[in-house]
C-alpha cells in the first residue's frame, strides 16, 4: 500500500515541476511585465521661473526648506487672497518654525503679471512670500507638473477683460523637494497649520 502512495506523491512533485517549467517557457520572465512604483505621488518637479528683479528662480533654490506652493493670478477677485491670507495667518501660527516653509505664489496668469506685479502682490500677505512669473510656456510646464488644471474665460460683458479659472490646492514639498501633501482650499489656518506642524 505505501508504494503505490509514494508514486502518487512524487508523480505530484514532477507534474508540478513540468507545470512551472511550461509556464516559464511559455510566458518567459513574468518579472519583465510587472509595474514597478516608487509609491511617490507624481507632483512637482523642476522649474525655472522669474522671481523678484527679474532673477531666474528655480526649485532648487528652495532646496533645504519647505515650499508651500499655490497658484493664481493677481486679478482673481476671492480664492487666491483668501487662500494666501490663510497661508499668511497659518504661518504666524508657527511661530519660529514658519522659517523652515517658503510660501511661494505662481502666477497662472504671466501675460498681465510680470514677476515685480507678483511680487508686490504678495507682499501684501508677508515680507516672506515669494512671487514667480515666467513666459506662458515656463508657467504652463510648472503647472502641468503640479497637476494644476487652468483656463483663460472671457465673455462680451467683460470687454478686454478675463478671468482664469483654476484649480485651488496648496502643495507642501520637501526640503528634497519632493511632493509631501496637499491642503485643500477652504482649509482653516488653525487646521494648515497643524497640517504644517506634522511634517516640520
Amino acid at each position: 500500500m505505501r508504494r503505490p502512495l509514494l508514486l502518487v506523491i512524487v508523480g505530484g512533485f514532477l507534474l508540478g515541476a513540468l507545470v512551472g517549467v511550461g509556464l516559464l517557457v511559455l510566458g518567459g520572465d513574468t518579472s519583465r511585465n510587472r509595474v514597478m512604483t516608487s509609491g511617490k505621488a507624481l507632483i512637482g518637479g523642476p522649474f525655472e521661473l522669474v522671481g523678484k528683479g527679474g532673477k531666474t528662480v528655480t526649485d532648487k533654490d528652495f532646496r533645504g526648506r519647505y515650499m508651500l506652493v499655490f497658484f493664481g493670478f493677481t486679478r482673481c477677485p476671492d480664492i487666491c487672497p483668501a487662500e494666501l491670507q490663510v497661508m499668511s495667518t497659518a504661518l504666524d501660527e508657527l511661530g519660529d518654525d514658519a522659517d523652515k516653509v517658503v510660501p511661494v505664489f505662481i502666477t497662472l496668469d504671466p501675460e498681465r503679471d510680470t514677476s515685480d506685479s507678483v511680487t508686490t502682490y504678495v507682499e501684501n500677505f508677508g515680507p516672506n512670500f515669494v512671487g514667480l512669473s515666467g513666459s506662458p510656456e515656463a508657467i504652463a510646464k510648472v503647472a502641468k507638473s503640479y497637476r494644476v488644471t487652468y483656463q483663460k474665460f472671457q465673455d462680451q460683458s467683460m470687454g478686454d477683460n478675463y478671468t482664469i479659472d483654476h484649480s485651488a490646492l496648496a502643495y507642501l514639498m520637501g526640503p528634497d523637494g519632493e511632493f509631501v501633501t496637499h491642503i485643500p482650499y477652504g482649509t482653516s489656518p488653525d487646521k494648515m497649520a497643524e497640517t504644517l506642524r506634522r511634517y516640520l
